[in-house]
């Protein structure tokens, strides 16, 4: 095992989750639902917090393991969450309950991102968090910088999309999407972004502007 793999492993296992998220964890797995890392998701849980988030919207429900991160941690926030599978969210809404959540911190939306985002309010969210759908990235991450406030943060997880986003060789839709986003946020001066290579990568993205 390489230097940086034993690092990666040793930031996973040095998280210590909540009893629910754990549960959360064992069913999404048990479903051939690929949650976030737990590194991923602390990390998810430590931007919630450090910004004292009061209003989160996710693309990609699951089970609930990157939305239950972002409430225990920010415990004053709301989240909004969109996914296409109605079984996964009914799953997730248990695992809230669980955890003691309350109802109304919670609004799960049946439906396609690229339908539902374009409705939602514009500079309204304190933090975005895009895992789902990785060819549509540039689309989601759009949608996300147009309803996160300034000074808010636009998350995507898997930005380096099983190794693939660094090897210029790898040509597939994910990877080149993440390749273009990455380069052209880069460029651009209204935000200022950062990628962590905890579990497939963590790129973070923050509004800037008044």
């Amino acid at each position: 095992m390489s230097e940086h793999d034993l690092n990666w492993k040793y930031v996973d296992e040095s998280v210590v989750e909540s009893e629910s998220i754990a549960k959360a964890r064992q069913q999404s797995l048990e479903l051939g639902v690929e949650p976030v890392s737990p590194a991923v998701g602390a990390q998810l849980g430590v931007i919630a917090a450090a910004c004292d988030a009061r209003a989160v919207i996710e693309v990609g429900t699951g089970l609930g393991v990157s939305g239950l991160w972002m409430l225990q941690s920010a415990r004053g926030a709301h989240l909004t969450s969109i996914d296409t599978e109605t079984e996964y969210q009914q799953h997730a809404r248990e695992h809230f309950a669980e955890a003691g959540v309350a109802p109304a911190r919670v609004r799960l939306i049946a439906g396609r991102a690229s339908e539902v985002l374009p409705r939602m309010n514009e500079r309204s969210y304190d933090v975005v968090f895009v895992d789902a759908d990785a060819p549509s990235v540039i689309e989601y991450v759009e949608h996300g910088l147009r309803l996160a406030k300034p000074g808010g943060s636009v998350l995507v997880a898997r930005a380096l999309w099983k190794g693939r986003v660094a090897d210029p060789a790898r040509r597939d839709d994910a990877a080149t999407a993440f390749r273009g986003l990455i380069s052209e946020l880069a460029a651009s001066s209204a935000v200022v972004t950062a990628i962590s290579p905890a579990g497939d990568g963590l790129l973070q993205i923050v509004k800037l502007g008044a």
